[in-house]
């Protein structure tokens, strides 16, 4: 299977034509174009280089579409994203108008400024339509705005003419700003996939893509990296920030031999993974493939559309040519010009762009939306049955809240609360567990390491550090257990850390997700 990116892909239903039209190539099988992400993937019958017979073939369908290397691009502007070229022309077309319109009386210049004005924001549409008639379709939206607007000029209805063609091209200005925003917003969402992967080969560190690595190879995972295939840990034990993949906030501490997932990120220390399935199988690339392939799925109303316009375009010529024939053949006193103009304007507001863009645009969008708040869509269909929905059952953590541990809490029966957040604070100081570091946030003041005299950690229990000549027990109920000392049975919340000082319990701190300002109660 090959796979290429496309340039300039801002029409829903010209990639649907594309895809059609590739398919039918002789020496090509099982083409599929992702509208989404402009992908193009496809299967070839022979090792002949064919891309540039491909991007010939998708030019007749539609000439500005590009094919281009594979790339990563960071969120773009509304600037960035608009056509600024089809912009200038757009407003010179306009200026050249309203001169001709209001201050030349020459007829000759005035109709060669029309004329100039229409051929900058039509050249396009009717070049394309002439490329349409030549492969044999006739019937789309490019025939009959041309026929429209060149009508237009027959009857002397300069304006007219130029005003449809200035705002089809508008309109298709904003359409692509529209599906290039929602595509950034999809590919930001693919950027979850790791980008590479630290293979071990002896006593070298070798660095991989993902789908260059193999079954049993070791692999490195430094803090801060993102784990690219499945695997087992084969270090003592790391925590993780697993929030990418479950929408956890709270990190996940994983022991040796346990198995891990693709996508998790290292966020205590450097550990090493057995790989025991291939990129293409591990869960982080079937979450990349299930974005990517969302708006292929179609909704009935897409497909209720793509079907519906292959039939009305061609009904929509036939009753534009019997209205501006019949009534001047049957009706007394009836003029041609008056109802070849109706006519045109039968084509122009019949024209189905509205109808063949919209629907399958209005859902591309919508996923494009949703998937710039971090939601996984698996397809347009779905999007549709959201209209059904009479109930909502949200998952709390990251939906309803931040997502992130801050301090909501202190209990102390010792120390003055913030005399026990001060020893705490110190105790967790030397960890990069997310739940220390919201303690340390907490304290709001420079740790000052000479007060530390000892400190020494417990996996998956908590920390002991000797502070001001105090000992300190931060951690679980494990922790506590494990010295034989008594505590207060805590159910006010899970994240309550218990404290003990020289061997009495002292209080308990409590760490929680908070609820968004933005959340319904």
């Amino acid at each position: 299977m090959t796979t290429v990116k496309l340039q300039n892909l801002d029409c829903a239903n010209c990639a649907g034509k594309i895809e059609k039209r590739l398919n039918e190539l002789d020496e090509l099988s099982n083409v599929k174009l992702n509208f989404a992400t402009s992908t193009l993937s496809f299967e070839q019958k022979s090792e002949k280089n064919l891309l540039d017979k491909i991007e010939n073939e998708i030019q007749k369908i539609e000439k500005q579409v590009l094919i281009i290397k594979d790339e990563t691009k960071k969120q773009r502007t509304f600037w960035e994203l608009l056509n600024k070229k089809l912009l200038l022309i757009t407003i010179i077309s306009i200026i050249l108008t309203f001169i001709s319109y209001n201050y030349v009386s020459n007829k000759n210049l005035q109709l060669i400024l029309y004329v100039t004005a229409y051929l900058l924001v039509g050249r396009d549409v009717i070049f394309q339509a002439i490329k349409n008639i030549k492969n044999g379709k006739v019937f789309d939206e490019h025939f009959l705005m041309s026929i429209a607007t060149i009508g237009a000029f027959a009857l002397g209805e300069y304006v007219e003419g130029i005003a449809v063609m200035l705002f089809y091209q508008i309109g298709e200005m904003f359409q692509a700003v529209a599906v290039n925003n929602s595509r950034d917003n999809i590919n930001a969402l693919i950027d979850i996939k790791p980008e590479f992967a630290n293979v071990k080969e002896g006593e070298n560190i070798i660095q991989k893509t993902p789908e260059n690595v193999k079954i049993g190879d070791t692999i490195l995972v430094k803090v801060g990296e993102k784990v690219p295939v499945d695997g087992i840990l084969l270090s003592k034990k790391c925590s993780f920030d697993t929030s990418t993949i479950t929408g956890e906030f709270k990190p996940k501490t994983i022991n040796e031999n346990e198995e891990l997932i693709s996508g998790y990120i290292n966020i205590s220390n450097a550990s090493y993974i057995k790989v025991k399935s291939l990129y293409k199988d591990s869960t982080i690339a079937k979450i990349v493939e299930l974005i990517e392939n969302a708006a292929s799925k179609k909704a009935s109303a897409e497909k209720f559309i793509s079907k519906f316009a292959a039939v009305y375009t061609p009904i929509v010529v036939i009753f534009a040519v019997l209205l501006s024939t019949l009534p001047p053949l049957f009706i007394q006193g009836a003029v041609f010009t008056d109802w070849i103009e109706r006519g045109l304007i039968f084509l122009v507001i019949s024209c189905p762009c509205a109808l063949v863009v919209s629907v399958p645009l209005s859902f591309f969008s919508a996923i494009g939306a949703i998937s710039k708040r971090g939601v996984l869509v698996k397809g347009a269909n779905y999007v549709e049955k959201l209209t059904e929905i009479r109930n909502i059952v949200f998952d709390k953590t990251g939906t309803l809240t931040h997502g992130v541990f801050e301090v909501t809490d202190i209990k102390s029966k010792l120390l003055p609360e913030d005399e026990l957040l001060k020893l705490a604070a110190y105790s967790e100081s030397f960890s990069t567990h997310p739940i220390a570091l919201s303690i340390v946030k907490a304290y709001g003041k420079e740790i000052d390491l000479k007060h530390i005299i000892t400190h020494e950690e417990f996996g998956g229990m908590g920390i002991k550090a000797i502070v001001d000549n105090k000992e300190v027990l931060i951690g679980n109920t494990k922790l506590l257990t494990k010295f034989n000392i008594q505590h207060d049975d805590v159910k006010e919340n899970l994240s309550a850390i218990l404290i003990a000082i020289d061997n009495v319990f002292a209080g308990y701190i409590v760490v929680d997700d908070i609820i968004k300002t933005e959340a319904k109660s």
